[in-house]
């Protein structure tokens, strides 16, 4: 400041009046404290000095003295890590720990001046911490033991930790399991170890280790900070926590019928147990046999399980009749606390054993069959069983007998029904019994039983007579009763006494000319003319006779019996030509031809003559019916007829001594009637027949259907034999119209006696 002051000083009194002087003011100097400046002139300094940090200057005093002398700087207390140059630079001395040194210095700097005059300021040093430090844990359990099977939340431990940085605060501390853990979990803030999911001792891998380690990380810091790591190890005690468990818990088993007392069914201990791992928890018994059926059963003792029969089964005893299948139930329990149990189920099946034989119902077997039984009928039943239970499935079959020379097999049987039926026809005739050997098995065993089968004869065999068919000719004046060509039939029936025999013309005897001695009572019988034939009068028109004759086995049955027994029937067949008397006349007229021309009468048979055979005669018939043209356009110029015949049959009569060139004619007019058409199969002409006689000659394409009479020409020339049958043929169509018409029924005795005038 100056050091003078020159003050003007002013003055004025209540009038108005002033007055004005200058006061000066000398100040003398004196020695005066040392001051501070800065901020330590007004407050305590505080300096933060980071531990750590190596010496240097922390600070710079600044003092001053108001006579501007010069000062000095000291430091109390002494033994601080802290100096003060005279300069006033603080400087540290040390490098601080934070944990080791104090936290705070107080430094009393003082100032002096020459005269020793001196003030003083106290400078605070904080040692500022720094995280330079592990976290170490303060637990120092290392291994704890916890029983299985926990739930969630559980504390297992409760894991401790310091950090040095942070001795005279709250640690933050954060806390983590390093290892992969699904079993626990441990709270990042607290340091609480709990439980977090299923510790099942028993199932892997803690059933081999039941040890489980966790590697617990404590750290200063979410990152980049300072931690540590402790290994904890927890144990896990095993518990009975598991009942017994068997596989399968359902048992089927079989055992044979009569099977001795004692016999060991089953052994449960082998299928059943405890997957808790301590002995102690691990161990059980068998308890509790019960179910339908179990007297008949028992367990050996309760440690071993072992299932063992009591007594023999007989599916037979009536008090075990239809009881196939015991159920049984065991206990399988612990035998430590809380005693799990489980059940087991068992069903024993009794195998039936095949013990008997099947018995027929009968020793043997007699059925009568009559012979004509249907192929395919039932004709008896056989029936075994057997006192096995459940009844065996009987199988039945024929192994001997039932055969023939023809069949091999006759009769079948039912395999499961024991229906005998029959496969072929029977025949009493052949054989009248048979004798089957027929078995009944069970599959194992078997047994046979005889069957007899009695053909019973009926009559079903026709008579068979020989011959069965026969043609022949006859002369139109054969005596009454005379045996007819010494003609006979001889029957042979094989089921039919030859005097049950009775012969009857069926068809075709016109008129009864015909009949058969004796007509019953023998297995022969002879062909008999019954009555004179009569065509002069007009009574007989047919003159070729087919006879049908049916030869029946039933003339000496009762009436009452012929409804109820049958009756069969042989059939023969006669086919008989009657001749007209033939006329003989030895001619003198010299240069007369001998021509046979024969008329195709058709009959029943020619429907079934083969073709080439029916072509063949057609070309035969042609070549005749030229021939038979020319002859007869030869006659006409030399001999004029009497009158005129549409067809001509000539009949060959007994052979006399030829002539050279001697011709014998002998015509007669018959009065045939045709009263119905047909077509020929062979040649598809129409042809006109008599429904009587059967004679049939071709339709003219013109002429209406007519009565017309017929003529016939005997010719005894060319005839070699005495009873030869002329084969009936149809007219040529080679001959002229004029040759087919015939004479009227006036001009027939005029026709015989211009004949015989001519051959005259």
């Amino acid at each position: 400041m100056p050091k003078s002051f020159d003050l003007l000083i002013f003055v004025e009194d209540i009038s108005g009046r002033t007055d004005l002087n200058i006061l000066t003011i000398q100040v003398t100097d004196k020695n005066e404290h040392p001051v501070f400046r800065g901020n330590m002139a007004i407050q305590t300094v505080t300096i933060h000095v980071l531990e750590g940090t190596p010496p240097e200057h922390i600070y710079q005093v600044d003092a001053a003295d108001p006579e501007n002398a010069e000062l000095k700087y000291s430091l109390l207390p002494a033994p601080v890590p802290f100096l003060v140059l005279e300069s006033g630079a603080i400087f540290s001395t040390k490098e601080f720990d934070y944990e080791k040194d104090p936290h705070c210095y107080f430094l009393n700097i003082t100032v002096t001046d020459p005269d020793g005059l001196n003030s003083t300021r106290t400078v605070n040093v904080n040692i500022i911490n720094i995280n330079d430090e592990r976290p170490y844990f303060t637990t120092k359990q290392r291994f704890y033991r916890i029983p299985e099977e926990q739930s969630p939340g559980t504390v297992v431990a409760n894991i401790t930790a310091k950090d040095p940085d942070d001795e005279d605060s709250p640690s933050r501390l954060f806390y983590s399991i390093q290892s992969s853990d699904r079993y626990f979990s441990i709270n990042p803030s607290t340091g609480v170890l709990q439980v977090t999911g299923r510790i099942d001792r028993d199932a892997l891998p803690l059933r081999l280790h039941p040890n489980i380690s966790l590697i617990v990380r404590v750290e200063d810091s979410p990152s980049s900070g300072h931690a540590s790591e402790m290994e904890i190890t927890i144990i896990i005690d095993d518990i009975n926590d598991n009942p017994p468990e068997c596989n399968p818990s359902t048992f089927r088993k079989e055992a044979n019928e009569n099977t001795t007392a004692g016999m060991l069914l089953l052994d449960l201990r082998n299928y059943c147990k405890d997957i808790d791992v301590d002995s102690s928890n691990n161990q059980f018994n068998f308890t509790g046999l019960s179910g339908f059926g179990s007297i008949n059963f028992a367990l050996e003792s309760t440690v071993s399980g072992r299932l063992v029969m009591t007594e023999s089964i007989d599916l037979e005893n009536p008090a075990n009749l239809g009881v196939e299948v015991y159920s049984l139930t065991v206990r399988v329990q612990d035998i430590a606390c809380p005693n799990y149990s489980n059940t087991i189920y068992i069903y024993i099946r009794i195998k039936p054993v095949n013990e008997f034989f099947p018995v027929f119902s009968d020793l043997s077997y007699e059925f009568n069959v009559p012979e004509i039984i249907k192929v395919g009928s039932s004709i008896g039943r056989v029936n075994a069983r057997d006192k096995d239970w459940p009844p065996s499935v009987i199988t039945y079959s024929i192994v001997a007998g039932g055969g023939t020379r023809d069949y091999t097999n006759i009769f079948w049987i039912s395999p499961t029904k024991g229906d005998v039926k029959i496969l072929a026809r029977l025949d009493y005739e052949t054989t009248q019994k048979h004798i089957l050997t027929v078995q009944a098995s069970d599959q194992e065993k078997t047994t046979t039983a005889s069957v007899t089968v009695n053909v019973l004869e009926v009559n079903d065999e026709e008579p068979v007579c020989s011959p069965n068919f026969y043609s022949f000719q006859i002369p139109v004046s054969l005596a009454v009763g005379t045996n007819i060509n010494g003609f006979r039939i001889e029957c042979q029936d094989r089921d039919s006494d030859p005097r049950s025999f009775r012969y009857f013309i069926n068809e075709g005897n016109m008129n009864n000319h015909f009949t058969f001695s004796p007509s019953a009572g023998s297995n022969t019988s002879r062909l008999i003319l019954a009555s004179r034939f009569d065509y002069e009068s007009g009574l007989d028109k047919n003159w070729i006779y087919r006879l049908r004759i049916y030869i029946t086995d039933d003339n000496l049955l009762p009436a009452r019996d012929k409804i109820t027994h049958l009756i069969k029937t042989g059939t023969v067949t006669l086919s008989i030509r009657v001749i007209p008397n033939p006329t003989t006349v030895i001619t003198t007229t010299p240069g007369f031809t001998v021509v046979t021309k024969r008329e195709n009468l058709y009959s029943e048979s020619a429907w079934y003559v083969p073709f080439i055979i029916t072509l063949g005669s057609l070309l035969l018939l042609g070549l005749l019916g030229y021939l038979g043209f020319l002859l007869a356009t030869w006659v006409r110029t030399r001999c004029p007829p009497a009158g005129k015949a549409d067809g001509v049959s000539l009949i060959n009569a007994p052979e006399k001594k030829k002539l050279k060139k001697e011709v014998v004619v002998t015509m007669t007019k018959l009065n045939t009637v045709f009263d119905g058409e047909a077509r020929d199969p062979v040649t598809g002409k129409m042809y006109e027949f008599n429904t009587w006689s059967g004679a049939r000659r071709w339709k003219k394409s013109n002429e209406p259907l007519q009565s017309v009479p017929a003529m016939q020409v005997m010719s005894s020339a060319t005839d070699d034999s005495d009873q030869g049958t002329d084969r009936a043929e149809a007219p040529s169509k080679n001959e002229p119209s004029e040759k087919r018409k015939e004479p009227t029924a006036e001009t027939k005795p005029a026709a015989k006696r211009s004949a015989r005038d001519k051959v005259g």
